[in-house]
């Protein structure tokens, strides 16, 4: 199972180099205080989503740029193998199965909602496009102030730069995939 800890440590430790910033100046720009961010690098804190979300928008950079490995020629990925991130007290669970690359320009994950989910996302940069495929379940996903429905089979496409919210009402487990399309 990959060890997404030390690959989130080692991304953030790189991004910080590349930019010449200090853990004060990507804390000032992320809103992540100075010791979590110094222990993300080290691998010991494995991150929310909604820290990385702060980091990456703060960066200017993918949200799965902190999980971005060697590109290789085929990528086989075995959903038993991918270690989750969890968000919302352990309702919401994201596996990152495709990570950004400035080719490609999109993110592919496969995101798990236990029943009670209720997950608040921050704006993304402008021209950030979300796409979202219900696999299993129902949902209601929150854009600004409409909220849309959606049961398995249904997908939706929309701008992300405004306050975005996932949800699972039910009392089934959702899942869905989620892609997320950088347009710079």
């Amino acid at each position: 199972m990959k060890d997404f800890s030390l690959i989130i440590g080692k991304n953030l430790n790189n991004i910080r180099k590349q930019k010449n910033l200090s853990l004060d100046k990507v804390s000032e720009l992320t809103g992540v205080s100075k010791g979590m961010l110094a222990q993300i690098e080290k691998g010991v804190s494995n991150p929310t989503v909604t820290t990385l979300w702060k980091i990456a928008t703060g960066l200017n950079v993918s949200f799965s740029y902190f999980m971005e490995e060697e590109d290789k020629e085929i990528m086989y990925i075995c959903h038993e193998d991918v270690k989750p991130i969890i968000e919302n007290d352990k309702k919401m669970k994201v596996y990152p199965l495709f990570s950004y690359d400035s080719t490609r320009r999109f993110e592919v994950f496969s995101i798990e909602l236990e029943p009670g989910c209720n997950h608040q996302s921050s704006p993304h940069n402008e021209g950030t496009e979300e796409y979202i495929i219900v696999t299993k379940g129902q949902m209601d996903v929150a854009i600004g102030e409409t909220t849309y429905n959606l049961s398995c089979g249904d997908a939706i496409r929309y701008f992300a730069n405004k306050s975005h919210c996932y949800r699972n009402v039910t009392d089934d487990i959702v899942n869905f995939q989620h892609i997320i399309y950088y347009f710079k």
